[in-house]
C-alpha cells in the first residue's frame, strides 16, 4: 500500500497504524519473512487484527511511552525457529523502506534507529537464550 499523502511529521496513534498496515503487508509477502510470520501469526484476519494490535502497542509504548504493551518480545522472538540475523536484517530493510515512504527524514530517522537497537537487543538476547 503506498500513500498518497504528504509524509507524517509526527508518529502518533494514527501514523504508526498507517506505517503497521504498510509494513506487515510488505513483510506478509516478503519471500524470506512471511513464512515466518504465516507460521508464528496464522494467514486469518483475525489473526493478523490481533498481532497488529499487538505491535502497535509496542510501538506507541516504545515511540511515545504509553506503556499499552506489557508483552515479552524477547521470549516470542526467541521461540521462532530458525530466525537468524538475515531475517533481522530483510525486516529492517522492508521497515526502513515504508518508514521512508511514509514520514518526514527526521521521523523516519527516528523510527528506523528505534528499530536497529530493538533489533540488536533481540538478536543479542536471542543468542544468549539458544546459548550461539
Amino acid at each position: 500500500m503506498i500513500t498518497t499523502r504528504p509524509p507524517y511529521a509526527r508518529i502518533d496513534d494514527d501514523s504508526l497504524t498507517v506505517l503497521l498496515i504498510e509494513f506487515y503487508a510488505a513483510a506478509r509477502l516478503d519471500p524470506l519473512l512471511g513464512p515466518l510470520f504465516q507460521t508464528m501469526v496464522g494467514d486469518g484476519d483475525e489473526e493478523w487484527a490481533a498481532h497488529l494490535h499487538r505491535v502497535h502497542d509496542f510501538w506507541s509504548s516504545v515511540t511515545m511511552g504509553t506503556g499499552r504493551y506489557g508483552g515479552r518480545p524477547m521470549q516470542v522472538h526467541a521461540g521462532i525457529p530458525g530466525l537468524d540475523a538475515t531475517h533481522f536484517q530483510r525486516w529492517l530493510d522492508l521497515f526502513a523502506q515504508s518508514t521512508d515512504r511514509l514520514f518526514t527524514p527526521p521521523a523516519a530517522a527516528f523510527l528506523r534507529d528505534k528499530a536497529a537497537r530493538m533489533g540488536e537487543a533481540l538478536q543479542q538476547g536471542i543468542a544468549m537464550a539458544r546459548d550461539d
